[in-house]
This record gives C-alpha cells, sequence and structure tokens, in this order.
C-alpha cells in the first residue's frame, strides 16, 4: 500500500511536468500548450525509501501523456541524466523528483507488475492513527503471460535508455521496459507499437485513466 501526505508541494508536479514534458523528444506537441491532470496509479517500494507515481496529463489539443515519476530523499547515484527536478514536501522535505526510466525501483516495480499480472498500489492516508483509503484515480494490470512458475524480476546492473517517436525504452540488464509516452483520446485512432514476440517473451501493463473508455497497453516488459 502506498501512504499519501496532506501536504503542500513545490512546485507542484502539474508545474514541474507543464514546463519539462514539453522538452522531451518524445513529446509531440505543441510548446506552450495547457496541462490537465486526469489521474495516477503507483507502485509500492518494497525497501519503503520511493514514491513510484505514474501520471496522466492531457494537453489542451487532446493528447494524453503517460509519465512515470520516482521520489527519494536523497539524489540517485549515478542518475543525474534522468532527474526531472528538486521539489519541497511540507511532511518529507527536500524530495528528488526522477523520469522514472531511469530509476531501478520503478524499473522493477513496473516489470514485477506486468510479469505476474500485478495491479497499482491501493493508496491511504494515516490521520491519527486511522487508515483512510483513497480512491484510485487510475487501473492498471499486468497479462502475466508467462504463466507458472512466473520468472523473477532479474536484478538490475546498469540502465540506459533511448527514444523511438513517443516511446522510451530502458534497458535493465536482463529486461527492457518499453513506456508509451503518449497517446490519442478514445474517439481518435491510436497506434500502438508491437514487440517482437517470436525473438523474446514480453508481458504487458494495460490500463488507464478512469475516465477511459478503454484500456490502453501502456507498458511493454521484455526479458531476454
Amino acid at each position: 500500500m502506498a501512504l499519501l501526505h496532506h501536504a503542500e508541494i513545490t512546485p507542484s508536479k502539474l508545474e514541474l511536468l507543464t514546463t519539462w514534458a514539453p522538452t522531451q523528444p518524445w513529446f509531440a506537441g505543441n510548446t506552450g500548450i495547457a496541462f490537465s491532470n486526469l489521474g495516477a496509479y503507483r507502485f509500492d517500494d518494497p525497501a519503503g525509501e520511493v514514491g513510484i507515481e505514474t501520471v496522466f496529463l492531457q494537453t489542451d489539443d487532446g493528447v494524453v501523456l503517460q509519465i512515470p515519476l520516482t521520489y527519494r530523499g536523497a539524489p540517485l547515484v549515478g542518475g543525474e541524466q534522468w532527474l526531472i527536478t528538486t521539489m519541497q514536501h511540507s511532511v518529507l522535505g527536500e524530495r528528488w523528483v526522477y523520469d522514472g526510466v531511469g530509476d531501478p525501483v520503478y524499473l522493477s516495480a513496473v516489470a514485477s507488475a506486468a510479469l505476474t499480472g500485478g495491479v497499482q498500489a491501493e493508496q491511504y492516508f494515516d490521520e491519527d492513527g486511522e487508515r483512510i483509503v483513497r480512491e484510485p484515480t487510475a487501473r492498471v494490470v499486468g497479462d502475466g503471460q508467462f504463466g507458472a512458475p512466473t520468472p523473477a524480476v532479474p536484478p538490475i546492473d546498469a540502465i540506459s535508455t533511448r527514444d523511438e517517436g513517443t516511446t522510451t525504452i530502458a534497458n535493465a540488464g536482463e529486461f527492457s521496459v518499453t513506456v508509451l509516452r503518449q497517446f490519442s483520446t478514445p474517439s481518435q485512432n491510436t497506434t500502438v507499437p508491437t514487440t517482437d514476440t517470436a525473438s523474446a517473451p514480453t508481458a504487458t501493463l494495460a490500463g488507464g485513466w478512469l475516465a477511459q473508455s478503454d484500456p490502453q497497453r501502456l507498458v511493454l516488459v521484455t526479458v531476454g
């Protein structure tokens, strides 16, 4: 379960992503365009140290962006190229915000969900010792197509990333994670990259924001 806090965040997530996303090579929209927040989903960090959140943003012209983020209480060693910014959290203090594709904690979490048929973490607030569950704003599920036994997520020794169109591919040693960064609205046709499953087994994380009529393929995980 993901513990949330009633906190003030500076800059806000929407402010920082509105500034950062249009500068990325996978962004195919117009600069200076306005964004709105459609929802988000989280995964748990087994160590309880890193916040893992994927945000869905919509632009004024109807394009939806998927942006995985990690929040850390100290810099990620070797992660400078994926650092987005630092922010001030009124409860947790200074937080280092990373593009999730470069963070081994995000890659392990999303790969595990895809491989095992996992879902997003339940979110809650702790109010005077009482657990208050927050209703989700997005839902995702892995297809777990490897069957039984499901392979464990291999350890990550090094990460490299590259952008191909509106997707980002993170190579993490024995597996790779392809994040689909951009989607059209449900009323428009959306082209989703295909994966050569003949050469390597692939699992999928699918779902989306709650107002979406049909699930999207969001992340592809290839092992081997």
